[in-house]
């Protein structure tokens, strides 16, 4: 059960949308992508400014397609969505206190996708800090506080939710000391998500459900990226070059986070184009050829905004 319902018609789109990336990019192989799509057919439910009450708000059942929307896959730092969402959760119920230092983490978190920002985040959500290797007893209560937003998570009852795990900071050069120890000698602890899991969340977060309206409007605030070339040029680093925003006509509103590594280039975006209904589009690629491939979300996504035009016109 996912919080999408499945069309047909979606179904032909995405399958032709899928086909036309394997045709543009025939050395992408079948299981180094996975997608998930979710058109706004009226009445929209999403971007109301929190409108909605969030029993109202989850009775409304978009339609949706998905390609391997269930597969495990490492998000790199697609994760860092989700730390977000916490961060407002405890902030809501007087697990932390509000500081700047805690807000400017936050914010370089997921508008610059600053590591070093998100590893404070993971420090202030679980009571933990990074280090060298602890004995047994403690790090076993090191590893219980570690998996505090995980349980979070579980606790919300999605389905989507039921296999990720996001337990873990987000490197540079990678995990050393206590957290090369938790990761596990085969990286089997390693952040994991779906697709599907990811649509859902940022579903709540454009919804306005997610922890509160006014929460969730923050947090579209952090997610909100400028198409506009001069600023682009300005950020090397941008989250919109090579990812789902990126060719997309300059007046597109795109919220959106992305990640990237060796062997992942991923994007969430939310996006409301001028002459079509809004969306929703994630994609993970997987390998280090797509990695470094600029060009294949920015196809995608363009593939999906046409189809959604075509749809627009449908119905």
């Amino acid at each position: 059960m996912t919080f999408f319902r499945k069309d047909d018609r979606l179904q032909e789109y995405g399958d032709r949308i899928l086909q036309a990336t394997w045709d543009a990019f025939p050395k992408l192989s079948e299981n180094q992508i996975a997608l998930t799509w979710i058109p706004y057919d009226p009445p929209i439910a999403v971007n109301t400014g929190g409108a909605l009450s969030a029993a109202e708000f989850w009775k409304y059942q978009p339609r949706g397609f998905h390609y391997r929307g269930v597969e495990r896959i490492y998000p790199a730092s697609v994760v860092k969505l989700f730390y977000l969402v916490a961060v407002y959760e405890w902030l809501e119920k007087g697990m932390v206190q509000p500081s700047s230092e805690l807000e400017r983490a936050l914010r370089d978190s997921i508008v610059d996708s600053s590591n070093d920002a998100t590893s404070l985040v993971v420090d202030v959500l679980t009571g933990t800090t990074s280090g060298p290797e602890l004995p047994p007893g403690p790090f076993e209560t090191w590893k219980m506080q570690r998996n505090l937003v995980n349980r979070y998570f579980q606790s919300l009852g999605w389905p989507e939710l039921e296999t990720i795990n996001v337990n873990q900071k987000t490197w540079c050069d990678g995990a050393y000391g206590r957290e090369r120890a938790f990761l596990g000698t085969m990286m089997e602890n390693r952040n994991m998500l779906t697709t599907n899991a990811t649509a859902r969340l940022v579903h709540s977060i454009i919804g306005g459900v997610a922890v509160s309206s006014q929460a969730s409007q923050q947090m579209m605030g952090l997610m909100k990226r400028s198409l506009d070339p001069t600023d682009l040029a300005a950020d090397p680093e941008n989250q919109v070059t090579g990812f789902l925003g990126d060719g997309l006509p300059l007046d597109t509103g795109v919220w959106s986070k992305a990640g990237l590594m060796s062997r992942a280039r991923h994007d969430a975006a939310y996006i409301e184009l001028s002459d079509a209904r809004p969306y929703l589009l994630v994609v993970f690629t997987e390998g280090p050829e797509p990695s470094r491939n600029e060009k294949l979300l920015p196809f995608v996504s363009q593939q999906v905004a046409q189809a959604m035009r075509e749809l627009s016109q449908e119905t």
